[in-house]
């Protein structure tokens, strides 16, 4: 029991780093847990058994699994793991494996405590549990052996699911039991970087290689549930874990997370301390959802991979967010505060990274293996590079003479309607200058000129000489308009004889 003076510094200090930020009465605040490692004491808690989004933290419990199976005896670290065409779709974080490849389980989890890879996690789900469905049902059942309360394990890579849940409590019992159980493998949470054939990775967490004493254990982040860690640091023999979730940016998580190991390396844990299983339950039904204050459009999305996430956000950015989060009061879901160390952050920053350490992996059985393989899988690559490359010069090619012929096309086509045009228009005209020409309205049918020039006579009963035709004549012969009547009343075809005779006489 800390007498009256040691408890006001207690208070003190916790309130100088925002500990005991006041919460509006229908906030949520982001879950945090600091505890003892080897006595299971806490330290300082908030929300510690609220339902989170674990997000990556969840390839933690994925190695427990495996882990055990490897105890039992079910398997090994020689067990290969095989990438399937399922766990190749995942999206990243990823190694980007082609289907069929093989890595032994030894080096799967390597990979996924550094890279994180979710094609790798899954792979092992898969290759130790029959499928995903099968490993989750044993996440389950080892969860509830090792006295996890709050979680509800569906994939072991802690892509987005709904129904996936764990707790800051949680996670601190599965960092115990990991350390507690596995003594031989504290190394596979520390490793600062792997390197696969030319390629080195480094661990996404940000306090390796740059918190003194920090030596694991894993990240975490999807926009619905933040950015979340579950670190372990040791100093003077002592070892501290953390849980830090809900956070707005890596480099906020990893502060806080600092800061809190500052303050628990400064407490003792007694007899009076509670221990995380006496932790009581949550209130709280279900997780919020972090994606609008994380994920918001307004800014680029957030990172979680090496060690350039922790300085992904600008100055004073991950502290407006912060304001943003310990502001909201209204809605159960909508309403979070961030309830610690808000105003620590600011302008503060961790020191530059030690020089990285890359551990090698491989994939088959052992390296030689490896490099036979990915000088295959180099050349096969160089092969699909240059097969693509020519199959997109032959396509430029054919789109080239399709576009050419398609020109010709068009030519050829305003070619012939032109022609076509052309003809019909000369059919117009020699039509209309073949066309017979009607008869003038005032030309008269037969007249005595047409007679001289040699016009046929009309047939008798064929023509009939209009009166006005009579006239004509008559007048041209200096006849009488009488003689001109009376002769174009006969309806004879043979003249008179004198008639004749003087016709002739005429001529």
């Amino acid at each position: 029991m800390v007498n009256g003076r040691a408890r006001r510094w207690v208070l003190g200090a916790m309130a100088s780093l925002g500990l005991l930020t006041a919460v509006p009465a229908q906030a949520i605040t982001v879950p945090i847990l600091v505890v003892d490692v080897d006595s299971g004491k806490v330290i300082y808690q908030q929300g510690a058994t609220d339902p989170w989004y674990p997000a990556s933290i969840t390839k933690l419990m994925t190695t427990y699994v495996a882990l055990d199976l490897v105890r039992q005896g079910r398997a090994s670290l020689d067990t290969m793991i095989t990438i399937s065409a399922n766990a190749a779709a995942e999206p990243p974080s990823k190694m980007g494996f082609r289907p069929g490849t093989q890595l032994t389980l030894d080096n799967a989890l390597k990979i996924i405590m550094v890279k994180s890879a979710n094609d790798v996690a899954y792979a092992i789900g898969e290759s130790l549990g029959g499928s995903v469905e099968g490993f989750a049902e044993m996440m389950n059942q080892t969860a509830a052996r090792i006295g996890m309360h709050e979680s509800r394990w569906f994939n072991p890579n802690g892509l987005p699911d709904a129904r996936q849940w764990t707790s800051a409590r949680d996670m601190a019992v599965l960092g115990r039991a990991l350390l507690r159980d596995f003594p031989g493998q504290h190394d596979l949470f520390s490793i600062s970087a792997i390197q696969f054939g030319r390629a080195v990775m480094a661990n996404h967490n940000g306090l390796l290689g740059r918190y003194e004493g920090a030596d694991g254990m894993k990240t975490g982040f999807i926009c619905a549930g933040g950015f979340n860690v579950v670190a372990t640091a040791t100093r003077n023999g002592r070892r501290i874990l953390a849980v830090v979730m809900g956070q707005a940016s890596a480099r906020e998580r990893d502060l806080k997370a600092a800061d809190l190991f500052d303050y628990g390396f400064s407490q003792s844990t007694g007899w009076s301390s509670a221990s995380i299983e006496a932790l009581p339950a949550s209130a709280i039904s279900e997780p919020p959802d972090m994606r609008p204050y994380v994920c918001s459009r307004k800014k680029p999305m957030p990172i979680d991979e090496g060690q350039g996430a922790i300085s992904a956000a600008k100055p004073g950015q991950a502290d407006a967010i912060g304001m943003q989060l310990t502001g909201a009061a209204s809605g159960p879901a909508a309403a979070l505060a961030l309830a610690s160390l808000n105003g620590s952050v600011k302008g503060r920053s961790l020191p530059a990274r030690a020089p990285l350490q890359p551990i090698p992996v491989w994939v088959g059985h052992n390296q030689a293996e490896s490099e036979t393989i990915l000088s295959q899988q180099e050349q096969a690559e160089k092969a699909e590079r240059a097969a693509a490359k020519t199959a997109a010069l032959e396509a430029a090619k054919a789109k080239r003479e399709a576009l050419k012929q398609a020109k010709l096309d068009a030519k050829a086509k305003r070619d012939a309607g032109k022609a076509e045009a052309k003809a019909e228009t000369k059919v117009a005209a020699h039509t209309k200058a073949t066309a017979p020409k009607a008869a003038p309205k005032t030309a008269s049918a037969y007249t005595a000129t047409d007679a001289a020039s040699g016009m046929p006579e009309a047939k008798p009963g064929t023509l009939k000489p209009t009166a006005k035709a009579h006239a004509n004549a008559a007048s041209a012969k200096g006849g009488s308009a009488k003689e001109t009547t009376k002769a174009s009343g006969k309806t004879s075809a043979k003249p008179a004889p004198k008639k004749a005779h003087a016709a002739k006489a005429d001529e």
